[in-house]
């Protein structure tokens, strides 16, 4: 079964039924056929950083995660060039092409 993938816009005006409306989490829920914790996770987020929560696909925590992932490798691609470079570096001078 595929993960559901909700819109910024969907996770907003679902929070705001609760937080502005006074709709219980249970009636939104079933309305919207959410789990209850999605719902309870969006609100806390949604309370966290307002109207900037839900970038992109998904949670900051998700976008800050894949950030975090992406320059891991990234530096680690990076050492792995300097590396190279330092090998490279020894090899000339051996030839003598280097000083």
């Amino acid at each position: 079964m595929r993960r559901r993938l909700f819109t910024q816009e969907f996770k907003r005006r679902a929070v705001l039924l609760v937080l502005n409306e006074g709709i219980p989490v249970q009636t939104v829920s079933k309305k919207l056929e959410v789990h209850p914790n999605s719902i309870y996770r969006w609100i806390q987020e949604y309370e966290k950083h307002g109207e900037r929560a839900f970038p992109g696909r998904g949670s900051h925590e998700f976008v800050r995660r894949n950030e975090i992932t992406r320059l891991e490798k990234e530096n680690k691609r990076l050492k792995e060039e300097v590396e190279l470079l330092k090998k490279f570096e020894v090899f000339l001078k051996e030839k003598g092409r280097l000083r």
